[in-house]
């Protein structure tokens, strides 16, 4: 079968064992890859409520059937996460992916713990669990260029100090820059004693229909390369929106209090490509080359390099942390990328603490000397490392801002900011109720690649063009469910956000027929999409969650915004809960929440049983 390699590697590291298992004994029509493989095996294997930091959480790593041979894809990784409870899923660019296909690999499952640190090495047909104990304790910088000089040519998907502590948010990382940042998988790495997975092969891709399939692949990157949306993401990448969403009140400042970031100009994209950027940089198979690499030349951090940064790093760590110096910005970045520490959630857990700080709850006593306000910079870096290392403060810090603020108390609670117990990125919501429903909803917890409906409601319209009102609750179920089961399907085939626009649905249908040999439609596809999304809150059901958890930070409900256009707005509990009674009625769910048997079996998954 094209588009498949056809094989998955189970590896248990308690046991030592490596083998291998055919790739269509799981439901690949119904799931295809990446994201919904990896729930299908999750909720099918994993058993309910165990501790995602045990030998028995399973860490896997997935392609999808386009993986190597369509225009933009990535690797997804899956687990239960370590920071949330819930399920989890992140991905990385790059070209790891891609290399694991060609070694004749769809996926790697990998359950158990070793005795002491190890590596895997996947060279093809040959795979090693190898002795990691001289790599243990080494950033993710210096582990990748130990590993390269090794095993020269391969790629390298690893963790730094902040994954052998098992910080909450730690992230797996490849090609020195970049990241399966969210829900802490590189804890669950490390909670492996697994400290790399290095990726060499020498194979190919089949494809079913080749000779159309080119014709096909070439018309698709034509229509990428020509797009005048890819042209801006090319050029300007993730932070080409951060004046648009300081101007709109979107951007988080000094902690979500405020939305809009006086010195947000310092850390835009045209600021990075005056003063920073030096290159692009291209993923496997893909014509975009969005990937930005910069290098600080002068100044207390030169020499730094980096891709980046992103919008959302530079949203965390710049004005939510009240620092618009982009030099210490790009510095923090490559802090996190080297020690392991995923951005976003690091950005908030440090805003969190500054406004701790600000207000006393936190002295500079327990801070260990930190004058941790708004705007200092060497606080940022100083507690970036203790996190990483869980020293002193660093250690509370590193079990997330759920955690941390319920450990602190004295009305901290009131300002973590979480979607179950995922920290938000850089886009406020009180002038979003689209986006703050996007957050509720996500299965991960607060999360703005499932869907972002800020689009739409710039744009004013909803999904079939009918008139849509920004600050109103009407119509914003619809287009976040559409949203979600569109990114979920692309996931399986673990898409890059940039193409997927371009690609469209009825685009990536046609691409993987004539890649695997089958006849999906579009509507098929986007129910794949759907299928998983109702299989993965089965999962997060069965740990626990209900409707009291589809929520949104209590400052984002209950704290007008102090300033800017949207002066005034909140998401009031009322507004929540009428776009999340709508979203459930569309879903087919009742209203707690739970899928009802009719759906499931709509869609072919089995009844929930509490």
């Amino acid at each position: 079968m094209g588009g498949y390699t056809g094989k998955i590697l189970r590896i248990d590291l308690s046991a030592d064992k490596v083998f291998t298992v055919n790739t269509d004994s799981f439901r690949i029509r119904e799931y295809l890859g990446g994201k919904g493989l990896g729930a299908y095996i999750l909720y099918d294997e994993l058993e309910a409520n165990i501790d995602p930091l045990s030998p028995k959480n399973l860490l896997i790593f997935l392609t999808g059937p386009l993986n190597g041979i369509c225009p933009s894809t990535k690797m997804c990784v899956v687990s239960k996460s370590p920071l949330t409870g819930t399920f989890a899923d992140s991905y990385i660019g790059g070209h790891i992916a891609s290399e694991l296909k060609y070694a004749g690999y769809d996926g790697v499952i990998i359950k158990g713990k070793a005795d002491e640190p190890v590596y895997i090495r996947i060279s093809d047909e040959n795979v090693e669990i190898e002795d990691a104990r001289r790599l243990w304790g080494l950033d993710t910088f210096e582990t990748e260029r130990e590993l390269l000089r090794k095993y020269s040519g391969s790629h390298v998907a690893c963790i730094g100090p902040a994954g052998e502590k098992m910080v909450k948010f730690a992230h797996i990382n490849t090609e020195l820059y970049r990241q399966a940042g969210r829900g802490g998988l590189g804890a669950v790495m490390g909670s492996k004693n697994l400290k790399a997975i290095v990726v060499k092969g020498h194979g190919f891709i089949n494809v079913e229909k080749t000779k159309e399939y080119l014709e096909i692949f070439k018309e698709t990157v034509k229509k990428i390369i020509e797009s005048d949306v890819i042209y801006h993401r090319r050029r300007w990448g993730t932070p080409r929106v951060m004046l648009v969403a300081s101007d709109q009140d979107l951007l988080p400042t000094r902690n979500f209090q405020e939305a809009t970031f006086q010195e947000a100009e310092n850390l835009a994209a045209e600021a990075m490509e005056k003063s920073f950027w030096v290159k692009h940089k291209a993923c496997s198979t893909c014509p975009i080359n969005c990937g930005k690499i910069g290098v600080l030349r002068r100044g207390p951090y030169a020499g730094t390099i980096l891709e980046g940064v992103e919008y959302e790093s530079a949203g965390m760590l710049g004005s939510n942390c009240g620092i618009g110096d982009l030099e210490a910005v790009i510095h923090a970045n490559a802090l996190c990328d080297r020690l392991g520490l995923d951005t976003i959630s690091t950005g908030n857990v440090i805003g969190f603490t500054m406004e701790c700080y600000e207000r006393g709850i936190l002295s500079e006593k327990e801070l260990e000397g930190i004058k941790a306000n708004f705007g200092n910079k060497e606080a940022l870096f100083t507690l970036i490392e203790k996190i990483a290392k869980r020293e002193g403060i660093g250690d509370l810090l590193a079990e997330g801002v759920e955690r941390t603020s319920e450990k602190i108390g004295k009305g901290s609670k009131d300002f973590a900011i979480h979607v179950k117990g995922l920290e938000i990125p850089a886009w406020g919501i009180r002038s979003s109720p689209g986006m703050a429903l996007a957050y509720a909803t996500a299965d991960r917890g607060g999360c703005h690649k499932r869907a972002w409906p800020i689009g739409a409601e710039f744009a004013g319209k909803g999904l079939k063009g009918e008139p849509i009102e920004r600050y109103s609750a009407e119509g914003k179920a619809t287009i976040v469910k559409y949203q979600q089961d569109f990114n979920t399907a692309t996931d399986c085939l673990v898409a890059c956000d940039f193409a997927k626009g371009e690609i469209g649905i009825a685009g990536y249908a046609k691409l993987l027929n004539l890649a695997v040999g089958w006849d999906l439609s579009g509507e098929e596809l986007m129910m794949v999409g759907e299928r998983t999304w109702n299989l993965i809150r089965l999962f997060n059901l069965r740990e626990g969650f209900t409707r009291e958890d589809d929520t949104i930070p209590i400052r984002m409900r209950k704290e007008p915004l102090p300033s800017g256009i949207a002066k005034g707005r909140l998401v009031s509990d009322e507004m929540l809960n009428e776009m999340l009674d709508d979203y459930y009625k569309l879903r087919g769910w009742d209203k707690g929440g739970i899928p009802t048997d009719g759906k499931l079996k709509e869609l072919g998954l089995p009844p929930f049983k509490t």
